[in-house]
């Protein structure tokens, strides 16, 4: 069953650097939610692997490292009633983290400054405010 994770186009985790725990789950199952081993842990030692290019491997460490214990990134699945589910569920979200983790950043904001028309009609917008609230001031000559 153990089959490699692919993550996009820019690189490969083997089945052989993901190391999975199997535990009871909770949630519903009926009488099988006693005896089978549902819930599933899969680790990624993401400091340590080979899979991930060194030029991308500082931006997945930084992104992820709230996640990380020790360089170790631990995803659990639990949702399914079925361990078969569940695993495929872990390796989709390991996968769809270390898209997002290894992504290039965005670029930076080029500043600008706001246009004459906009200046304009910001402060056009500004006097047709001040003139309805001088119309309430209640000031009426009888």
């Amino acid at each position: 069953m153990a089959e490699d994770v692919v993550v996009g186009d820019r690189f490969v985790v083997p089945a052989a650097e993901l190391s999975e725990r199997f535990s009871r789950s909770s949630g519903p199952g009926g009488q099988g939610v006693n005896t089978t081993d549902s819930r599933v842990e899969l680790s990624f030692d993401v400091a340590g692997s080979a899979a991930i290019p060194e030029h991308l491997r500082d931006r997945v460490l930084d992104r992820l490292s709230a996640r990380l214990v020790d360089g170790v990134l631990t995803i659990a699945a639990s949702e399914q009633r079925s361990q078969l589910m569940n695993r495929e569920a872990a390796r989709g979200r390991l996968a769809n983290l270390l898209l997002d983790a290894s992504a290039a950043p965005s670029p930076k904001r080029r500043p600008t400054k706001p246009s004459r028309g906009s200046k304009e009609r910001r402060l056009a917008s500004k006097k047709r405010r001040s003139d309805v609230k001088r119309g309430r001031a209640g000031r009426f000559d009888p």
